[in-house]
């Protein structure tokens, strides 16, 4: 049984439990890499359990992103170099005059990778347009397919991973 890998629905539960009560605690960390603080914000949480409106990740994908949660600040606390960015135009939910409404704005992504605690990990930072930088995701840097035994590296589409 691997690290990432859960017992049962108990564990699982703990595991969800800790993270959401970590991730509230968070609040706003300051990256050197953008001189400013980057939020913790409603958003990236619910990332990490859905990849879309109405569409959960695999229980076992919440598990490995949930677990590895406490290494995000640690990664953009010290990271000063960006190792990947990625630009786009994303239809984004935005709030204006007491509406929500969905816009298609110019999204960027930021790739931090780090070794930390013998885990290697990318944390993803999204920033819409000219606002400020919400921490987006984490994510296991690779993966072990189960077909043939290799190792997968999670790369393409950040909005996704």
């Amino acid at each position: 049984m691997g690290k990432f890998n859960f017992k049962d629905d108990q564990d699982f539960e703990r595991v969800r439990t800790d993270a959401e009560e970590f991730y509230e605690t968070i609040g706003e960390i300051h990256c050197p890499y953008f001189g400013e603080k980057v939020a913790f914000n409603s958003s990236g949480l619910k990332h990490l359990k859905f990849k879309s409106d109405k569409v959960a990740r695999a229980r076992s994908e919440q598990y490995v992103r949930l677990k590895l949660l406490t290494l995000a600040p640690q990664v953009l606390f010290w990271s000063r170099t960006v190792q990947g960015i990625w630009e786009t135009k994303h239809f984004e939910r935005i709030r204006i005059h007491s509406r929500t409404d969905t816009i298609l704005k110019p999204v960027s992504y930021y790739e931090f990778i780090a070794v930390l605690d013998s885990t290697r990990v990318k944390v993803i930072v999204k920033q819409i347009e000219d606002g400020q930088g919400f921490f987006w995701s984490i994510i296991p840097y690779w993966k072990i397919d189960s077909l043939n035994s290799r190792r997968i590296l999670h790369s393409g589409s950040p909005e996704n991973d």
